[in-house]
């Protein structure tokens, strides 16, 4: 048997729908927060399967995780009992963001064994930045049996210039310098929002971080971190796919509880191809969009560029508009998967690695797809709200991974969507 979203299309949405907190920020502050000696209380966080796996990784370590709130969004994190421990078990390997306890755990212990972390693939994504980080702190870093172990004496502050700017390396860089002796400071650090957010949590612990948001970092290592209670951030990649989708599929559709400063490539964007919307503090409405709209070219960048979780969502958009649009990927240049699914639907996109070239305007049929990545499935979701027919997508656990009861957000939407479970040889 198998989990399946199974979507009649053609109906017209409207409503009002309320962002969650950020899976992007979440996956690096629940780490985080065992840096403490206390219990670190979180809300607003997104209850989404990567989510669980963290809590899972948190307790094999001895880590009492406590989940409270009528929707299960507060975590109340106790790291006092905890125990360095191997992580090696297939949770690590599934959750891209384990990753994230190398730096933690190194800057608590001096030494952790972790296996090679996993999570979407879409493309080569190696993590020799964080590695490089590490040993430039006084690490050493050895690679056996398919587990990274990384230990250290002592960890000292060091000057620490990254190639790319790297979201997971700046934060896992950020986490391991905490305690370091002395002054750590990250040059081309990534500025992307949930790096702030990161930093703001382990400021309220009592960390000594200045420079989040721009592309210096310096980290002041302290002796120990206390308990604290913190706020989520807005997730920007969900209000990104629901403005697209309201763009796609919909008409006076409010987003709540967004930043719009974070959504900005993506507004310019929208209101190039010509969707009509109104801006406000926390959310954003969509009324409605031009009779015909216009193609556009989008080129990914790290923050505050074009977010490359943004891309996937918007080539469905995209395949309505009158004319041929470009997106250029230069993050994940394989994150194209999508595109071949869209393409069964009837969409006419062809893939020149790094480059997607998608002509329109073209009629969308249902028919069975599969979501081979996170972002991907959301593309496919806003695809079959405005395909003809039924469409079936099927591995949904990629969806469940970052957003947060979608079926149930969409169907307060107007729309006609279900999970269901079928026999896996359909």
């Amino acid at each position: 048997m198998k989990e399946i979203i199974r979507i009649e299309g053609g109906h017209n949405l409207t409503g009002h729908v309320k962002i969650s907190g950020s899976k992007n920020a979440t996956v690096a502050l629940i780490p985080a927060a065992i840096l403490a000696d206390e219990p670190v209380t979180i809300v607003g966080v997104p209850n989404i399967s990567d989510v669980k796996s963290l809590k899972i990784l948190l307790e094999e370590l001895g880590v009492n995780v406590l989940i409270k709130g009528e929707n299960g969004n507060h975590l109340i994190i106790d790291p006092s009992n905890m125990e360095n421990k191997p992580m090696n078990s297939d949770t690590v390997t599934k959750l891209r963001a384990s990753y994230y306890f190398m730096g933690v755990l190194l800057a608590k212990y001096k030494r952790v064994e972790i296996k090679m972390p996993g999570g979407c693939y879409l493309g080569p994504r190696p993590i020799d930045l964080h590695l490089k980080g590490f040993e430039t702190l006084g690490a050493k870093v050895n690679y056996e049996g398919g587990s990274y172990i990384i230990e250290a004496d002592e960890l000292i502050g060091d000057k620490i210039f990254l190639d790319v700017s790297s979201v997971g390396a700046t934060i896992n860089i950020m986490c391991a310098a905490v305690f370091a002796k002395g002054k750590t400071t990250i040059e081309n650090a990534a500025k992307e929002p949930e790096i702030i957010d990161i930093a703001t949590l382990l400021n309220k612990m009592g960390a000594q971080i200045r420079g989040m948001g721009t592309n210096v970092i310096t980290i002041t290592g302290v002796d120990t971190l206390h308990g604290c209670f913190h706020e989520i951030i807005p997730d920007r990649i969900e209000a990104a796919t629901y403005l697209t989708l309201a763009a796609t599929a919909g008409n006076d559709i409010t987003i709540e509880n967004v930043i719009p400063q974070h959504l900005e490539g993506l507004i310019s964007k929208l209101d190039d191809i010509g969707v009509n919307m109104e801006v406000n503090v926390d959310s954003i409405l969509v009324k409605g969009r031009n009779e015909v709209l216009k193609p556009v070219d989008i080129k990914t960048a790290p923050y505050p560029g074009f977010a490359t979780d943004m891309q996937q969502p918007l080539t469905t958009l995209l395949t309505q508009c009158d004319g041929q649009s470009v997106v250029t990927e230069t993050i994940y240049t394989e994150r194209f998967k999508h595109c071949h699914e869209l393409n069964k639907m009837g969409a006419d996109i062809d893939v020149r690695t790094p480059s997607s070239f998608i002509n329109g305007p073209t009629k969308l049929s249902g028919t069975s797809v599969t979501a081979t990545d996170l972002r991907c499935g959301a593309s496919l979701i806003i695809a079959g709200l405005i395909a003809s027919g039924t469409t079936e997508i099927d591995e949904i656990y990629h969806i469940e991974r970052g957003y947060e009861n979608i079926v149930g957000k969409l169907k307060s939407l107007g729309a006609k969507i279900e999970k269901v479970t079928i026999d896996s040889d359909n």
